[in-house]
């Protein structure tokens, strides 16, 4: 345990605004088109990919130079939350649509669309496992598996101790990754709570946080047992010690940033971490300044 915690130590450290200054030239904060209004983020190597919420376009850009270019044209009909990219395919939440989107992540083209929900769903992040993407719906107790190498997409409806609270329009499910071999790390925005899901049966775990909560809950990433929850309206994000089972969560510390206005979802490359602001709440989204932060 003494030499777990030592790691931990390690990696905190090294994800200092002091070790980023001191390592990389990298800027601090990333334009987006003026309006963009974001919320997904995906990075592989240094290229990073965000989303537009209301209109389905997508940049792609690099965090050494902050500079980016339109990959995905606005299309009618189209929505981006949550994405990330595998194997040379941008793999897109479409929120609201109830649609999953897979584009090419070299030059943009549409490879698949998939209708996994209908009536009011909302398709919010997207996670890679070892043979699908596996999308979340907030307003339902559901996961959709979308298979990497062709296939029928499968709907998992969730059992055990997750539920679904708050009425029809609640978001409760949101961030999801991946652990292990093929287990689903879950969060509940409206609760704070954490799960994990079998993605074979449905059968949820609440992960005992021992009296914490990460209300507001959004993006998450895992990286070995140290996962990473995006708090948006609270701006900050929660860094979390997982059990070696995944049953225990021990919150190790939470951290903000100057220039967090309501961060939505994050992605890594290298020692740092890069997170959406969203803004949530801009009175005036249209003409708004949108960017993506370098954090600790």
């Amino acid at each position: 345990m003494k030499r777990l915690v030592l790691l931990v130590v390690a990696l905190l450290a090294a994800l200092s605004p002091a070790a980023a200054t001191a390592q990389s030239p990298f800027p601090k904060l990333i334009a987006l088109p003026d309006g963009f209004q974001p919320e997904g983020i995906a990075i592989r190597g240094t290229t990073f990919y965000v989303g537009s919420i209301p209109t389905g376009a997508v940049v792609r850009g690099d965090v050494r130079t902050g500079r980016s270019e339109q990959l995905v044209a606005p299309v009618a009909g189209r929505a981006a939350t949550g994405m990330k990219v595998h194997d040379k395919r941008l793999f897109v939440s479409g929120g609201p649509t109830g649609k999953a989107f897979v584009y090419d992540a070299r030059d943009g083209d549409l490879l698949a669309e998939h209708t996994l929900a209908t009536g009011t769903p909302f398709i919010n992040d997207v996670a890679i496992g070892r043979d699908a993407a596996y999308f979340t719906n907030s307003r339902a107790p559901e996961v959709f598996a979308v298979p990497l190498h062709g296939g029928p997409v499968r709907q998992i409806a969730l059992t055990g101790d997750f539920e679904q609270t708050g009425g029809p329009a609640a978001n409760n499910l949101n961030g999801i990754d991946v652990a292990g071999r093929n287990t689903l790390v879950l969060v509940q925005s409206n609760t704070g709570k954490l799960f994990t899901a079998d993605p074979n049966t449905g059968v949820t775990h609440e992960i005992d946080l021992g009296g914490e909560t990460v209300v507001n809950g959004d993006g998450i990433l895992l990286v070995g047992r140290i996962l990473f929850v995006v708090q948006n309206r609270d701006n900050q994000i929660a860094t979390i010690l997982l059990s070696r089972d995944l049953s225990r969560g021990t919150v190790l510390t939470r951290f903000s940033d100057p220039n967090f206005d309501v961060p939505t979802t994050l992605a890594r490359s290298g020692l740092f971490l890069y997170a959406v602001n969203a803004r949530f709440g801009t009175t005036d989204p249209q003409p708004a300044k949108y960017n993506v932060v370098r954090i600790p």
